[in-house]
């Protein structure tokens, strides 16, 4: 029977072959339907699920910028890699690393070609939306204590309200010491919150639009309720934090100007759904980029092409800062390796490509009216490849070129790796950006990849395991790429 069921199959498979209709072969052949991949690929939700049990650990480790640039450049001291110094001449193999300012990461591994002949190069952002404190944040009211606050980024400002926050950054006390702030994630530590309106005090409130249910002024963080025992003295619920701070941190009402303190969800990164084929958590976008881009660059060996992988800051507020990819930090690195092998930098940047590692919205049928549905991106179709961002008329985008689409198109399909193309969001119907416009200005090669996002900017994010995992293997194929 072993050696008659292979003849079997074949005369039953020959026999479907020719019950189909010239025009169904014509079908089969001419035109494109987008595959589940759990369908395409049952074995791999496995592999995903534990791929992305590390990932659910790192994001609750990195909540900030600056504690992903920590974790990834303990990631990539432990991977072998040593802190870059310019001059040098660094051979096929070496791997080096930079962080700019403490809140972005550069890490590369030498290709066998020479740089002239271009980098693979992957960017992500590791910032996301959030409550940034205000230089003179603490106050007292009506026996409150209560700090102010400045949001970062496209937040819905609603939904930031009723909803347990913990605090997390630096204070550059006098003198130049510097104290680290995490309240709020392990068990036993106190939480924080911006106070939301009663229903049956909030009809004034009901009127208002949905963007300004809560306005910026009104996201003020409650932090304490108790009084400091002497009554001479006034705000005394205010001096009372001040010194739970000051045995703390040692830390003065004066010193939160030289501070940079964070108000980002309390919640944990978490399975989403009865299959648990989806996680949910803070600042996905766009750490599930920036998670998985490392990862491929960590477990690059001997690449062709030099690799190198950013991780970079303030994508979230037009990429401008020091620490963002309007400034020419990234392209100095690319420079510096060219002078230490004594080749030209203007020849590496023309020959380069690069995937602009970030996320696209994945088709929200709650929503379905925003989106143009032949032209949107589904949660487990693939990782998803954006031709062009920008609003409307595709202003403010980088449009990558036909050349640079098929060629990652050629590689993601030899790779085995499972991708969709997608849109944000219906014509007129919004838009957003990334950096890739950034890098195009510098004459490289450039196009959007990343992992389609339900609810995104909003404090829990959602995205399929399958998704981030063929992110993962996207990023992994472009750094082994030998063309």
């Amino acid at each position: 029977m072993k050696n008659i069921l292979p003849c079997i199959r074949k005369k039953v498979i020959d026999v479907k072959e020719k019950e189909k209709t010239e025009g169904q072969k014509l079908a089969e052949k001419l035109t494109f339907t987008q595959a589940h991949i759990h369908d395409e690929k049952p074995e791999l939700f496995e592999i995903a699920k534990e791929f992305c049990e590390g990932y659910k650990t790192f994001l609750e480790k990195a909540k900030t910028e600056r504690e992903f640039a920590f974790h990834a450049e303990k990631l990539l001291a432990e991977g072998g890699y040593q802190p870059f110094e310019r001059g040098r001449f660094y051979k096929a193999g070496d791997k080096v690393y930079t962080v700019n300012r403490k809140k972005a990461v550069l890490a590369a591994t030498i290709g066998e070609k020479p740089l002239s002949e271009g980098l693979h190069i992957s960017v992500a952002h590791i910032d996301s939306p959030r409550l940034d404190l205000k230089p003179n944040p603490l106050y007292e009211d009506a026996d409150l204590a209560l700090l102010k606050t400045h949001y970062y980024g496209g937040i819905r400002k609603y939904q930031w309200g009723a909803m347990p926050l913990a605090l997390h950054g630096v204070v550059v006390k006098k003198g130049g010491e510097t104290v680290e702030i995490r309240i709020g994630e392990e068990p036993g530590d106190p939480v924080f919150c911006v106070n939301d309106l009663l229903p049956h005090l909030a009809a004034e409130q009901s009127k208002r639009t949905l963007g300004e249910g809560l306005k910026g002024e009104e996201l003020n963080i409650v932090v304490g309720s108790l009084p400091y025992a002497d009554k001479e003295v006034k705000e005394r619920v205010k001096l009372y934090t001040l010194q739970l701070l000051y045995e703390k941190y040692g830390i003065t009402e004066r010193d939160f100007v030289r501070a940079e303190i964070e108000a980002v969800p309390a919640f944990k990164a978490s399975d989403v759904g009865f299959d648990r084929a989806m996680v949910g958590a803070y600042g996905q976008d766009d750490r599930v980029c920036a998670y998985t881009a490392l990862q491929a660059e960590l477990e690059t060996k001997s690449p062709a092409f030099t690799t190198l992988c950013v991780l970079t800051d303030k994508e979230e507020i037009g990429s401008d800062g020091n620490t963002g990819l309007n400034s020419d930090y990234v392209f100095h690195f690319i420079e510096a390796l060219c002078e230490g092998r004594g080749e030209d930098y203007k020849a590496a940047a023309a020959a380069s490509k690069c995937l602009s590692a970030d996320v696209n919205a994945a088709f929200d049928p709650t929503f379905a009216s925003v989106y143009e549905k032949r032209n949107a991106a589904y949660c487990n179709r693939g990782c998803v490849i954006t031709k062009y961002t920008g609003a409307r008329g595709k202003s403010d985008t980088s449009d990558a070129g036909a050349e640079m689409m098929g060629y990652v198109a050629d590689l993601l399909d030899e790779a085995g790796v499972m991708w969709q193309t997608g849109e944000l969001g219906a014509v007129d119907a919004g838009g957003g950006g990334t950096v890739a416009k950034y890098v195009a200005n510098h004459n490289i090669d450039v196009v959007d990849i990343g992992v389609p996002l339900l609810s995104m900017h909003a404090p829990f994010e959602l995205a399929a395991k399958l998704d981030i995992y063929m992110a993962y293997l996207a990023f992994r194929a472009f750094a082994d790429s030998k063309k």
